[in-house]
């Protein structure tokens, strides 16, 4: 039964804990969050973790890795910041369908992209976790699955696992999350005279 539910229907159960966290996210008036960043081989050897900070405010948001890459967005424009070659690459923001933004993540990206189903419970770091399945409905992307773990409790989303059909696979684990920062407009520009020297290659 339960194979037949993925081929073409979603899940209502699942729709439903998507739509509490989709609702939720939308009360916030601006979000700091703090993240892991895992990547492993399709051996399950880990190729590496990052920290991070994620920011949004609006269609506006910014993504902070821990001694390595910043992503500046103001809703027009995207500027990615390499701390080690001290270079910004500067595009113009297309919010398409195809594109998965930070608040994607968070928010009603499921609807029409994905079929979803509801795997269970599990309790972990003291939380009880409901993992969703999302499997993309066009299978030229290069991913072939999407584990969502979302915390019962509080309503939102505690971990993310891409797994992609190379056979790598990429966690993204939630620590602290406050929605209601305070966070100034500034914060998503990209201020080149905070980085001297920095080498601007204009994509716009």
């Amino acid at each position: 039964m339960a194979q037949t539910q993925t081929l073409g229907k979603s899940d209502p159960a699942a729709k439903k804990i998507l739509d509490a966290v989709s609702a939720k996210f939308k009360t916030y008036k601006a979000v700091q969050a703090t993240f892991t960043f895992k990547s492993e081989d399709a051996k399950g050897k880990v190729l590496g973790v990052k920290k991070g900070t994620l920011y949004t405010k609006g269609n506006k948001y910014r993504v902070s890795i821990t001694g390595g890459q910043d992503i500046f967005c103001d809703g027009v424009t995207v500027s990615t910041y390499d701390k080690a070659a001290n270079e910004v690459t500067i595009s113009k923001f297309e919010a398409s369908a195809s594109s998965i933004t930070p608040q994607k993540l968070f928010t009603n990206f499921y609807d029409k992209d994905f079929l979803y189903k509801l795997n269970g419970e599990k309790k972990e770091a003291g939380k009880t976790l409901q993992e969703i399945e999302l499997t993309p409905v066009d299978k030229s992307k290069s991913f072939f699955k999407v584990l969502v773990w979302v915390d019962k409790a509080t309503q939102t989303i505690y971990s993310t696992r891409v797994m992609e059909k190379s056979g790598n696979k990429y966690t993204y684990t939630v620590g602290s999350l406050n929605g209601n920062a305070n966070i100034t407009d500034a914060q998503f520009v990209f201020n080149k005279a905070k980085y001297p020297g920095v080498e601007v290659v204009d994509l716009r």
